[in-house]
């Protein structure tokens, strides 16, 4: 190698990934985030999870029903089997070096670049004028949460995918203009079947807790019966299942429910529909609520009880805070040495 080239630094493989506690969590949340952060706790991999509170508030929110859903995603997190020893858990606005670090993120990012951000032309809609600054900024922050922890891994939804390619952007326009190679360029992780799960009244369209109908959801504070009524009732067509995956194209209500079927029973989609092929609805939905009531209503038990003793949740997140400040604050000190500010 030529003298004076620098090899990249090797960053410690981390994984962040943070939930808005906006209320209501889905079995999309489940599918697409939660079962998969308890599945991959063991891996050896240091992982942090955050309820990311801050995000929250740039749209208004209650103040009272924002910490009852900061508890509860708590809740919901540890219920799914993710253990506050083996993760880190807290929410965002208990560790000051996201905002600090935002900020600077605010300095490096391009007006031009948050303009053409999918989800804020999406949530501003026509009224821009009206919409919060946290809204537009929104993108650098969640930027400064993975990066303050020089996160390398973040598990992410279709959704998400442009907003981590800003991060990465961030980090990469960081690193050059300070002559760097500090943040890495952080890896999304899309993985699973059911990763976007879709609405059980209309498979063109996400699974939402703000949906009109709650028959549209699965809540994971409902219990059996409203759960296996939700199935029951699910949207489907008139015909039987197929054997192949392929035979599923243009089936957008029949495709979500197998998926939903293999991310629960840990199957692909191929395995679930060589046991269920030929089928017809009126015998795979009953097989889809009994494992789904099976999986979800432990899930929705120990939500309730935990969340009958907030200060259980409370020390967690307390706890999880410090962890999360021991790693983030070295590396936002170092950030203010890169940029040139007197520490």
């Amino acid at each position: 190698m030529s003298e004076g080239v620098q090899t990249p630094p090797a960053f410690t493989k981390r994984v962040f990934s943070g939930i808005q506690p906006s209320g209501g969590l889905t079995l999309g949340n489940y599918l697409g985030a939660l079962k998969r952060f308890a599945d991959s706790q063991n891996s050896g991999v240091q992982s942090i999870y955050c309820m990311v509170d801050m995000h929250a508030i740039t749209v208004w929110q209650d103040p009272d029903k924002l910490k009852r859903a900061t508890r509860e995603l708590c809740a919901g997190f540890i219920a799914s089997g993710i253990d506050p020893q083996k993760s880190i858990l807290f929410n965002q606005s208990q560790v000051a070096e996201h905002a600090q670090l935002a900020w600077i993120f605010n300095t490096v990012a391009r007006m031009g670049w948050m303009k053409r951000m999918t989800q804020w032309k999406d949530k501003a809609g026509k009224n821009q004028e009206n919409a919060s600054l946290g809204l537009f900024a929104y993108p650098a922050l969640m930027a400064a949460d993975i990066l303050v922890y020089h996160a390398t891994h973040v598990p992410v939804g279709e959704d998400q995918k442009q907003h981590l390619e800003l991060t990465r952007d961030i980090a990469a326009k960081f690193n050059h203009d300070y002559g760097v190679d500090f943040f890495p360029i952080t890896e999304p992780v899309i993985e699973g079947a059911a990763t976007r799960v879709m609405s059980l009244r209309d498979g063109s369209k996400k699974m939402s807790k703000s949906d009109p109908s709650d028959m549209s959801r699965i809540n994971m504070t409902d219990d059996a019966d409203a759960i296996a009524s939700k199935i029951r009732k699910a949207r489907t067509d008139p015909d039987g299942l197929p054997s192949e995956a392929k035979g599923l194209e243009d089936r957008p209500e029949a495709r979500n429910l197998v998926n939903i079927y293999a991310a629960l029973s840990d199957q692909t989609v191929d395995q679930v529909l060589a046991e269920v092929g030929g089928k017809q609805f009126s015998e795979f939905k009953p097989m889809l609520g009994e494992l789904a009531v099976s999986k979800l209503s432990p899930i929705s038990s120990e939500m309730a009880r935990l969340m009958q003793d907030q200060s259980e949740i409370d020390a967690i997140l307390r706890h999880g805070a410090a962890q999360a400040r021991e790693i983030a604050a070295p590396i936002l000190a170092r950030t203010y040495e890169i940029v040139g500010m007197v520490r």
